[in-house]
């Protein structure tokens, strides 16, 4: 770990002398707003136009992508949490599980950055601000270290570019598969 993380994690995870309304808000970040957020996108599928239903189905796509990435990652570096390692106050409770990176922060990323690139009004920048709550969220709860937040972010992006590229590249394979053969026959 580097001594930046550690620091940065000191300075943002609330201890004793935290006023008890910023862990309150902290705990309510990270465990009721991802549920607000979701039905939220919910009823924007439900109720939105056409371009704001393929808007939210690319985010859910890039957020789906980052919980793999997260996965995998996960596998790859198994990085233990602050607690595990007896560092700083943890405010909730959370499995022994490897924390890099941090699954909240990489789809409410992935959220925010497919909705900065195809943005659904009224829903982007609550996305970004969701996020950005999010990332001081975890840290501030003892749960993620400032560079699981970072790794978190970056997942979360990527899985949004990447779904964003496939879906600007389905148009052409459309056409790919509705070209006409040699002989004059659709395919």
């Amino acid at each position: 770990m580097l001594e930046i993380d550690l620091v940065l994690f000191q300075a943002l995870n609330a201890d004793a002398a935290t006023l008890p309304a910023v862990v309150t808000v902290a705990r309510w970040v990270s465990q009721q707003l991802p549920t607000a957020m979701g039905g939220l996108l919910l009823g924007s599928l439900v109720l939105g136009n056409a371009a704001q239903r393929r808007a939210l189905a690319l985010a859910l796509a890039s957020m789906a992508l980052a919980w793999l990435g997260v996965q995998l990652l996960r596998l790859a570096v198994p990085a233990p949490r602050p607690a595990q390692l007896g560092i700083g106050v943890q405010w909730i409770e959370h499995a022994a599980r490897a924390g890099f990176p941090s699954m909240h922060v990489a789809g409410a990323a992935a959220l925010a950055a497919s909705l900065a690139l195809r943005p659904v009004r009224g829903l982007t920048w609550l996305a970004a601000a969701v996020t950005a709550a999010m990332v001081w969220s975890r840290v501030c709860l003892g749960v993620h270290f400032p560079s699981d937040v970072l790794a978190g972010l970056l997942t979360g992006g990527l899985a949004a570019a990447a779904i964003h590229a496939l879906a600007a590249r389905a148009p052409r394979w459309q056409a790919a598969l509705l070209h006409k053969s040699p002989q004059g026959n659709a395919h």
